[in-house]
This record gives structure tokens, sequence and C-alpha cells, in this order.
């Protein structure tokens, strides 16, 4: 069989942190997953990914791999030295479904005179983790709810065959989740075999557009347009928020650009986000002769040059 080098499959250098593999492998796992990559080889770099990962991610793994790691180079034909013993390290015979038989020799102690063979009708194996996005609006977000969810998932048919089919799955959604958090379903991942345990899905939150308002954490932001009078003079307005509609003051003097906060309305947490208001003075148009003289009368009542005091 052949020498695998998982530091060169998740692209690391041999003293990376367990951070950076861990990053390297989502980063990976994410281009390669065969449900969203268009890589031609994507189903076998994932596996050749997920494998790696589960070599490097815990140090006593690594460690028995690392020993192993200056003696061979990938690809190049490899037999386990005279004295070593199978790094084991948890692993039962099921979990080393689906991995090379090089992963096997070192973790598992796969070879028959070892203990035990990977014949399928020996073991149950837990089915795949799956991973999906769900698009929520911020008041689902805000209020929590449900949603029915379709989306592609494998399935095992009764010759053991891998297929495709539609899922409909009802998905609670969590008051307060955040744009980027995974919601878990599980047992709703792919389908064991011999009767073992389902993966589980992870599904990661992404908001969709709203008319008025942005979301940052938990933060809400909306764009507040006034009119100039309302900016010079101060006024008190109704704001929508996603909690409903509440009573704000715009100070005098304000200015185009300018952040008013209000108070825990932003998503609900603990603590709960706030919500912004960044406010935009919109001028009224010159439509008119009315119109224009009044902007006469204000240029000869109100001589205000804002570029004087930047020097422009």
């Amino acid at each position: 069989m052949e020498y695998k080098d998982y530091y060169k499959i998740l692209g690391i250098d041999r003293n990376a942190s367990q951070g950076e593999i861990k990053r390297a492998y989502k980063k990976l796992a994410r281009k390669y997953h065969p449900d969203v990559s268009k890589e031609a080889d994507a189903e076998t770099r994932f596996k050749e990914i997920n494998e790696a990962y589960h070599a490097l991610k815990d140090p006593q793994k690594r460690k028995a791999y690392d020993e192993l790691g200056s003696r061979w180079k990938q690809g190049q034909e490899f037999h386990p030295p005279p004295d070593w013993e199978a790094a084991g390290g948890g692993f039962r015979p099921e979990d080393l479904h689906g991995f090379s038989d090089f992963f096997a020799e070192i973790f598992g102690g796969g070879s028959p005179e070892r203990g035990f063979h990977f014949e399928q009708r020996n073991f149950r194996v837990r089915g795949q983790d799956l991973h999906a996005a769900i698009e929520i609006s911020l008041e689902d977000a805000f209020h929590g709810g449900s949603r029915t969810l379709s989306l592609q998932a494998p399935d095992i048919d009764e010759q053991g065959r891998v297929t495709q089919r539609t899922r409909q799955l009802n998905v609670q959604i969590p008051k307060g989740v955040r744009e980027g958090q995974q919601i878990r379903l599980s047992g709703q991942g792919a389908p064991g075999l011999g009767g073992g345990q389902a993966g589980d899905l992870y599904l990661e939150v992404k908001f969709a557009p709203h008319p008025l308002f942005h979301a940052d954490g938990r933060d809400i932001f909306l764009e507040l347009p006034i009119t100039p009078w309302e900016a010079a003079l101060g006024t008190r307005l109704d704001i929508p928020t996603l909690g409903g509609r509440v009573e704000m003051n715009i100070p005098p003097g304000s200015q185009s650009g300018r952040k008013l906060r209000l108070k825990g309305r932003g998503l609900p947490g603990n603590p709960p986000g706030d919500q912004f208001l960044v406010l935009r003075i919109e001028t009224p148009p010159a439509d008119s002769e009315e119109a224009r003289a009044l902007y006469r009368r204000m240029a000869d009542t109100l001589p205000y040059n804002p570029r004087k005091k930047r020097g422009i």
C-alpha cells in the first residue's frame, strides 16, 4: 500500500498547530464537499481530506503518525516496521470504514492477522455528518420559528447502494440565531451501514436580504432618511424595529452618517444586540418654481459654506 502524507493532503506544515490543522480541514472540506463542489475528483479529495484530519486532529494519533513520517514519502510503498504496534487510540473497527488501508494499518491493526477483517457484515458503521445552508429572514432569527426544508441527501437502498433522494425536514429556528451559526439536526445526516447510527445534519444559517435592515452579529442596522429641517431642528420619529415600532428622538444639528443606538433592540441573546440608526439627510427636489424660490431665499437668509471649515 502507499504511504499517505496527511500534512501534504491538508496543505500544512508538519509543525502546524492543532488550530491550523482544524482551519485547513474546514477550508478544504467546504471546497471539496461532494454536495457543493464542481471539481471532478471532489468525492475522492473529500475522503482524503477527512482521513487526514482524523489522523492529525488527535495529538496522540498525530504523534504515532509522525513517528513514521521520516521514513516514507507520499506515494512510496508502505510496510509497517517490524516493531510497529497499531496506534489505535480509540478507533473501533466500525470507525475505520471508508478510510484507506494505510490508515487502518496505522490506527486499527487492520490486517487479518492482527485481529479483525474489514468486512461490512461484521460491524455497524455510523453515517457521515452532512452540511447544508438554510436561508431565513431576520424576523425568523428575531422571533424563532420553524421552516420546512427540502434538500437532496444520500440514502442506501436494499442492495446497499448509495443513492440520492429528496427529503423534507421541519427545522426549528432558535430565537436569536446569528448568521453563520450552525443548527444541528441529530440523526438527519447520511444513514449508517449495518444498522449503524445515522450521522447528523448541520445547517449553516444565511440571512435573506431585507428591505430595511441588515445584521452584523446580533446588531441590526437601519439607514434612516431624514429631511434637512429634521436634522437641523431635531424631531421625534416612529422607527421600525424587528420587535415593533418605537419612538426615538433625532437630536438637533444631526449630520448624515450619524449613528443613533436603540439599546437591546437587535437580535435576542445574552446580551442582546442593539439596533443602530444611520442617518441620511435627503434634500427635497427643486422641481417647481415655488421650490426654487424657497431655496433662493434660504441661500440669502442662511449663507453657509460647508467647504470653508475644510479649506476647500
